[in-house]
């Protein structure tokens, strides 16, 4: 059994894996290896997890800007066990309950997360339970998303699941075995600057540009990622690009919904920008969901 992300996450690249690891660099599919991962906007870490199950990672920078997701893999880092045990405890907890009573305890664990005090630079016990609190609310929320309001409280409805696994006890232990030398650490993706160099392999998987009006899935922190912050990154990755890193960047493709919205397109004009096939499952309007094109950037052939 190899690790795979211990949370739902809203742009997730599961179904994209295999169309991503043919256009890694062509070093790495021939050597098997990687000198650097870098990856700043770890999110679930569908891309960490998939390729440290298959290529050898030298030395790996994990991060993002979501600071109880980062506590989290922290936590499941160092206190697996720990967490694993006040999971199970939240977990039968919960699933003796009616779906009522259920709905119930999500909103008192919602409120209970939302209210805590967090020292985020020194570690502790509250960590634990944080976590533990931030894996219940993804297992049993709405859709799995993760979401905050402008004063940066936790604000995603309840879920309706007949039996949600909120303790996968297995893949817990071999996330801690993956994440064994990781160096973890929350922050913009600017702050990967200095663990980037011509041996790196740079993932970017963003929080994505809305595919219209209605579907605001950037909320991931309280300050949000607008139009603005992908100019930003778009000038990380040209910058990147000038040390010699080998850079690979996923989005959504604004051309779903608007044949004109060259957006992506003249902000990645000198790069190797293509569209491949995906389908998106996270939308209120089941009628929405299906089979769209998801943008891949990267600068070498």
């Amino acid at each position: 059994m190899k690790a795979k992300p211990f949370v739902k996450w809203a742009g997730g690249k599961g179904q994209l894996l295999n169309k991503l690891e043919k256009r890694l660099p062509s070093y790495v599919l021939k050597e098997k290896t990687i000198p650097r991962y870098v990856e700043p906007f770890v999110g679930g870490g569908a891309m960490f997890f998939y390729l440290q199950g298959r290529y050898e990672i030298r030395e790996s920078y994990l991060s993002d800007n979501n600071e109880d997701l980062i506590l989290t893999y922290k936590v499941i880092k160092n206190s697996a066990k720990e967490l694993i045990d006040e999971l199970l405890e939240i977990e039968a907890f919960h699933l003796e309950k009616s779906e009522d009573k259920r709905k119930e305890n999500y909103y008192r664990i919602r409120e209970a997360y939302n209210s805590q005090e967090i020292d985020y630079q020194t570690k502790s016990q509250e960590w634990i339970e944080r976590a533990s609190y931030f894996i219940f609310l993804n297992k049993t929320c709405f859709n799995g998303l993760f979401r905050l309001n402008s004063k940066g409280l936790f604000n995603v409805p309840f879920g309706r699941y007949n039996n949600p696994t909120i303790c996968d006890e297995k893949n817990l232990k071999e996330v801690q075995n993956a994440l064994k030398d990781t160096n973890l650490f929350q922050g913009d993706f600017t702050e990967s600057t200095e663990y980037i160099d011509d041996a790196s392999f740079v993932y970017l998987d963003p929080p994505y540009r809305p595919l219209n009006e209605t579907s605001h899935f950037t909320s991931y922190s309280k300050e949000g990622f607008n139009d603005e912050s992908q100019r930003k990154l778009a000038d990380f990755f040209k910058e990147m690009d000038q040390r010699g890193a080998k850079l690979m960047l996923s989005n959504s493709d604004p051309k779903n919904h608007d044949e004109g919205d060259g957006f992506f397109d003249e902000l990645y004009k000198d790069f190797n920008l293509e569209r491949i096939p995906a389908k998106r499952n996270i939308n209120r309007d089941a009628s929405r969901r299906g089979k769209i094109n998801e943008l891949v950037v990267r600068n070498y052939p």
